[in-house]
């Protein structure tokens, strides 16, 4: 970080942050078991932030349709370079102080690379989903899954250098799932 003067960060990120044995920056979503149904993606845009040379979080998703917002709030030049393998490629510059980049993805897609080629360092994942039933975990390693209607499902867990787990669970009629947990090794 010590060739961009304008970065205040501390470059101490690490891809795995473990806290008790729990792993925080997870994306946990249904995968499978919705059937044919469909979701209107929400108007509200996800925030990335551009902070201390650092893309912050580390980790978002959205809605496929839904705008995410890109604002750089340090003082230098940042560019926004996601690396998709089922959406559009696309590369955009942003001074300090210029309006946020507002994008949207069109198609689901897990774990989308996003870097800054200006500063090597910066990475970020965005994983574009095609329902609302989505969380990223926070660093006790919990998440909640909100309002997932009765069924059976198949439910994912990735981590960027873990890779994905998965396990069937079942939510019944006024059911609160707890207890639903993954083992990475």
């Amino acid at each position: 970080m010590s060739a961009d003067p304008a970065c205040k960060g501390d470059n101490s990120w690490q891809p795995i942050i473990v806290n008790n044995g729990y792993v925080a920056n997870v994306l946990v979503y249904v995968k499978d078991g919705l059937g044919g149904r469909s979701f209107d993606p929400p108007s509200t845009p996800v925030k990335i932030a551009q902070k201390g040379c650092t893309y912050r979080p580390h980790v978002a998703a959205v809605m496929a349709g839904q705008p995410v917002e890109f604002d750089d709030n340090d003082m230098t030049m940042h560019n926004v370079h996601p690396m998709p393998k089922n959406n559009k490629e696309w590369n955009q510059a942003e001074q300090p102080g210029e309006k946020p980049i507002i994008q949207t993805f069109a198609n689901p897609e897990v774990m989308v690379s996003i870097k800054c080629n200006q500063h090597p360092w910066m990475k970020m994942y965005l994983s574009v989903m095609s329902n609302p039933f989505y969380a990223i975990t926070g660093p006790d390693g919990g998440f909640e899954l909100k309002g997932l209607p009765p069924g059976t499902y198949t439910i994912a867990a990735v981590q960027e250098k873990l890779g994905e787990k998965t396990q069937t669970i079942t939510v019944g009629p006024k059911e609160d799932k707890q207890g639903v947990t993954f083992g990475f090794q």
